[in-house]
């Protein structure tokens, strides 16, 4: 399974993040599983990338062009294959396209978008891919009460929840991928 990680570049993160995340790759390139992500060699991305190299699976890194003429993000000099982009909306959609699943790791605003994106695409029947959240260290816990909260004030409808899990378990994340398991809601019938 091809699996998009979407989480921080950050290099100033606590290290407690960096070996989940490291600790993640390796368990799912150990498990047959390849990586497509942001291409990032720094945090959360870069832990990403070296333990699926560890694991020796295949990754695919995306990035838009001018984040290296800029020298925006360090890029994960052993990617398998690099693809570049014109543009961060081409960036995402190429991850979506080459995706089977995703994990979301904590992250920033930049994560953040990229988990409401995926979560809004497949309430709208876009895809039927797995979306989970790696809840290290509860990272999300806020992110949770928030919608929680837009649940009971009737902005976002209960059942959306369904889209997604949050597991801050590792085995137990890799068990419900490796089941796909697929939520076949749109916004015509989650009620």
């Amino acid at each position: 399974m091809n699996i998009c990680v979407f989480g921080a570049a950050s290099s100033e993160i606590d290290d407690k993040y960096i070996k989940a995340v490291e600790l993640m790759g390796e368990t799912l390139a150990k498990s047959g599983h390849n990586l497509v992500f942001g291409a990032g060699g720094q945090g959360l991305m870069g832990a990403a990338a070296r333990g699926f190299k560890k694991g020796n699976a295949k990754i695919t890194g995306i990035i838009p062009a001018f984040f290296k003429d800029a020298d925006i993000e360090e890029i994960y000099e052993e990617c398998d294959e690099l693809i570049y982009t014109d543009s961060m909306r081409e960036r995402k959609a190429k991850m979506e396209e080459l995706a089977d699943a995703f994990i979301i790791v904590p992250g920033g605003i930049g994560t953040f978008e990229e988990l409401f994106e995926v979560l809004t695409l497949k309430q709208l029947g876009r895809h039927k891919k797995a979306i989970v959240i790696y809840n290290v260290d509860g990272y999300y816990d806020a992110m949770e009460s928030m919608l929680d909260h837009s649940i009971e004030e009737h902005f976002v409808k209960e059942n959306c929840k369904m889209l997604y899990s949050v597991f801050a378990d590792l085995q137990s994340m890799i068990d419900y991928l490796e089941a796909d398991i697929q939520v076949d809601f749109t916004v015509g019938n989650i009620e």
